[in-house]
């Protein structure tokens, strides 16, 4: 395959915007959607304000046979391969997807957790201490939360050309009853309520902005699995 040429580049048949989602985040899932109604040899371009796509998306398109023919910017314009037909068998695979964590604690250590090829040290489900070596499961919860949704507004806003200078998401909650986790009293000890801020410095109308955050709060994974309360079942074995 040869070189995209740098300085011109074809009539794209369509164009997709991946903001600045990389690689490795969904961005090949958005292309092979978008790809998906072209005709063998069309043309997509491809916007990624995402550096790292610069390497990830020829290397991408070597392996599946898609030719990355111009690359100009931050566009990228990519010709379909004949026989294309992987975008049904993608979106199946990222329907049934898992997320997998993995839990241990000895003794008096703190727990630790295994996520793909990362670990962190998780402390008490609950802390009223001002300092701890380690974050309590309520504040990973929470932390979990802001994350998502800072992650996801900045994704959004910049598939719109919205350019977000700053932004700060800060979330408050108390448990309905932590004493119940205690033993000291009966009750429910989950999160009686989450509530916060978004500072935000970004371009755009204030109505624009708010639009965009209830949609990012709609299309949020953690937020919803939290409003829609998922059930959770969890069995003992002996190890």
């Amino acid at each position: 395959m040869s070189e995209p040429l740098p300085g011109a580049h074809p009539l794209p048949d369509a164009v997709c915007d991946g903001g600045d989602l990389d690689c490795g985040s969904g961005l090949l899932l958005i292309i092979r959607n978008a790809m998906a109604p072209l005709p063998e040899g069309g043309i997509l371009e491809v916007r990624s304000r995402e550096i790292s796509v610069k390497e990830d998306l020829p290397a991408w398109c070597r392996m599946v046979g898609h030719t990355l023919v111009a690359a100009v910017g931050e566009s990228y314009f990519v010709r379909k391969k004949a026989g294309d037909d992987e975008l049904a068998r993608h979106v199946e695979a990222a329907r049934n997807y898992e997320w997998k964590v993995r839990v241990r604690r000895q003794g008096a250590q703190p727990a630790k957790a295994f996520v793909r090829n990362h670990s962190f040290t998780v402390g008490q489900p609950a802390s009223f201490d001002t300092g701890d070596e380690a974050p309590s499961a309520i504040e990973f919860l929470l932390s979990a939360l802001a994350g998502c949704l800072a992650v996801g507004f900045q994704w959004r806003a910049s598939r719109r050309g919205i350019e977000v200078r700053d932004l700060e998401v800060s979330l408050r909650a108390k448990s309905s009853n932590i004493l119940a986790f205690l033993g000291m009293e009966e009750g429910n000890p989950g999160l009686d309520e989450v509530h916060g801020r978004v500072y935000v410095d970004a371009d755009g109308e204030d109505e624009d902005l708010s639009a965009l955050w209830d949609e990012t709060v709609l299309r949020s994974p953690v937020a919803q699995s939290l409003l829609r309360g998922v059930p959770v079942k969890v069995d003992l074995r002996r190890a």
